[in-house]
């Protein structure tokens, strides 16, 4: 592995700092502008995403690109169905020189934790990340051990291939504070993808793509406590209240959106507005972030799954049905 650049100096506006990570990232992957900014949305609010889709579209190498874009340590982690959950959080091992037990820190001790198709593991080993997503500790042989901050998990699955697969359920993905679409690119943006290949590109090799650190974890930091700051008028929030209760009556739904699904609306829809510029919140916001914090988070009933019916359309209809204050 070739030896890192030398981090910029702490920019002045953290915000200029995080939408530097943005550009640097365009570098390596086309397209897939929404994605990158969910990737930085969540770690702005210390959340988790859960990215879906087919092999192929750039999501290992999006999160890899995010990482080195902000100087972060960057572990991926191929889920397959005899992974134990050692392999993730680490193990005790008992060290014959010495005669004392040791602890192995697994690929969980990192920033960016990639979990490749995390959908092929069984339920068990899943369970080894719930605790390291939201207590951001992992606990062996009884002792608690912090994980660094900041710390982001990318959990990939594929939306096409359900056998050998094992689904996330519903604890399990209500860690996950997004869950991104990974489309297919455009005509056009295929063919600045082909292009680039064609002039050698390799995508394992973001130091030959010109993509390095622009920003750091202080930065990270300085971002995060001003979209704590973030003004939220009370009618928005009465308006993320009534779009998580109308999931909750909707007749196409089994499942509705939990209060935690609410709370981690307002979270994202704070950082979307602070990505945009603005010191508060508007509808617009908690529009735009509505379907990725909740497309996860809800269930639809059989009947209307069996009718062609999705999460989205749903939520799409919800949103069309609330009132939006002025």
């Amino acid at each position: 592995m070739p030896p890192r650049k030398s981090p910029r100096p702490a920019h002045a506006d953290p915000r200029t700092a995080v939408l530097a990570v943005r550009d640097e990232v365009a570098k390596a992957v086309v397209g897939q502008d929404a994605v990158m900014t969910g990737v930085i949305v969540a770690l702005l609010v210390r959340g988790h995403v859960l990215l879906e889709g087919v092999p192929g579209v750039a999501k290992t190498l999006l999160v890899k690109a995010v990482a080195a874009a902000l100087d972060l340590d960057f572990s991926r982690v191929q889920f397959t169905p005899d992974l134990m959950p050692s392999d993730v959080t680490g193990q005790v091992i008992y060290e014959q020189r010495t005669g004392e037990f040791r602890f192995r820190a697994g690929p969980v001790f990192t920033n960016l934790l990639l979990a490749d198709e995390i959908n092929r593991t069984p339920p068990k080993t899943q369970a080894a990340l719930l605790e390291a997503m939201e207590e951001r500790q992992v606990s062996v042989e009884g002792e608690a051990r912090p994980l660094p901050d900041p710390f982001l998990v990318a959990a990939t699955q594929n939306p096409v291939e359900y056998e050998g697969t094992y689904p996330l359920p519903e604890a399990q993905l209500d860690r996950f504070l997004l869950k991104l679409v990974v489309a297919y690119p455009t005509e056009e943006q295929e063919r600045e993808v082909l292009a680039r290949h064609h002039a050698g590109m390799d995508p394992h090799d973001l130091a030959s793509l010109g993509v390095g650190p622009v920003a750091n974890a202080a930065d990270l930091a300085a971002a995060r406590a001003r979209v704590d700051a973030v003004d939220v008028d009370d009618a928005v929030m009465a308006y993320i209240v009534a779009i998580g209760r109308a999931t909750r009556d909707s007749p196409s739904l089994s499942l509705g959106a939990s209060p935690r699904a609410a709370a981690m609306l307002l979270r994202a829809s704070k950082a979307w507005a602070w990505l945009a510029g603005k010191p508060f919140v508007t509808p617009d916001e908690v529009k735009t972030m509505a379907k990725p914090c909740l497309r996860h988070r809800v269930e639809l009933r059989a009947e209307v799954e069996l009718e062609g019916g999705t999460a989205d359309g749903v939520l799409d209809g919800i949103l069309a049905s609330v009132p939006v204050p002025r």
